[in-house]
Order: structure tokens, then sequence, then C-alpha cells
């Protein structure tokens, strides 16, 4: 179990612009990374060194994204004006985790550009909406295809700043949250308002970049 990846829902200019005001600001080139059919949504990959990126999603005005969970999280998000949604943590195996949540996962998957199509299975993002400090879980079909290969950069996640409490954490993921990652330092503080992901903090070769 490690952390995967961060989620970043679009503002109010949209997908692109908001993927291209990231990427300036942590020197990553976006790549795009195509259309969710089964929960609405599309999205723009910042991939990262140490098997990490940075996905900037979008709801679409499609069916799928009022009926599937993630497309109602990204767009309850977006439509407060975007920004950090959550962080995602990568299993080798899933079943353990249903069995331990009492929950079925889900497929996923989507088609890039090129025509590669990337598939996984994810749970938790129930529990994400109801308490957004949560991390929800994926498995990855191939590995091969990590949204993170082919980076061509250095930059890395330092640290996550999390609004909550770690001992909740640490319940939902049946290990401390540090236990996800030896390089990623988690700073959890107080939640004055709702829970959630506030702040990632990204090494680049030019210095450290908060978002």
């Amino acid at each position: 179990m490690r952390v995967d990846h961060v989620s970043y829902a679009a503002e109010h200019d949209g997908l692109q612009a908001t993927a291209e005001r990231l990427s300036k600001l942590i020197g990553v080139d976006p790549v795009d990374g195509g259309i969710h059919p089964r929960f609405g949504t599309r999205n723009v990959i910042l991939p990262l060194a140490h098997d990490r990126y940075v996905e900037v999603v979008e709801v679409l005005d499609h069916p799928a994204s009022d009926k599937a969970p993630f497309g109602q999280a990204v767009r309850a998000r977006s439509e407060n004006g975007g920004g950090w949604l959550g962080w995602v943590v990568a299993v080798d195996d899933i079943k353990p985790v249903e069995e331990r949540i009492g929950r079925q996962s889900v497929e996923g998957n989507r088609h890039r550009p090129d025509g590669v199509e990337l598939k996984w299975r994810q749970l938790g993002v129930k529990g994400l909406i109801s308490d957004p400090q949560l991390p929800f879980f994926v498995q990855w079909e191939d590995r091969a295809l990590h949204p993170s290969v082919g980076a061509h950069t250095e930059v890395t996640i330092e640290g996550l700043q999390i609004a909550g409490d770690p001992a909740r954490v640490r319940e939902w993921l049946d290990l401390p949250p540090e236990g996800t990652s030896t390089v990623i330092d988690f700073t959890f503080v107080a939640p004055h308002g709702t829970p959630g992901l506030l702040a990632v903090t990204f090494a680049t070769p030019t210095g450290t970049v908060t978002v």
C-alpha cells in the first residue's frame, strides 16, 4: 500500500487552464489523460518521479457523473471553486480492502489519446465524500501502463497537509499514514470546517513548491 497520486478538481475556468497553472507551478508538462466513461469525468496527468502523479480532473455533462460517486465528488469540489479533491493509495490486491471495509470495488477505465486503455479497480470514494481526509484505494490492472510511466522529471511529492485526525486515517488504512510512503511527510492539522487534503508540497529542482 503506497501513495499513488493526488487529485485536483478543475477550477472555474476548466480542466485545461487549471492543469496549465499547476504544470507551471511545479514544472511538469501536462499529458492529456482521456475520459472516464464509467464516472463521467476526464483528466489531465502531471507525471512525477517515484511512480506518482497529479491528476487534474473535471466532471462532464454526462449521466454517469450524476450516478458515479467519483463524478459526484468531482462536481461538488469544482462547484465549490475547485482545488484538492483527495489522495489515493495503490494496492497490489484490493480484495483484502474490500473484506475489511465491507464494500466491493468498482471497475474504472479510460482510453488515452493514443488509444491505449488503462484499467483499474477502485474503492472508497464514498468514504472520501463523507470524510474527505480519507484516501481511496486503487488496484491497477497493468502497472506497466501506470500514468507516471515515461515521466521525464525529478519532481516528487514531498509532503501532504491534511485537515483531519491521523487516528481516523490509520483506522481506514489499517496502518499509519506514514506507512504508505517512506519519503512523503504527513502533516495533520485540526479541521476548521470540512476535513480533507489542504495542500501538497512538491520537491522540484528549483526548490519546494506548495500548492
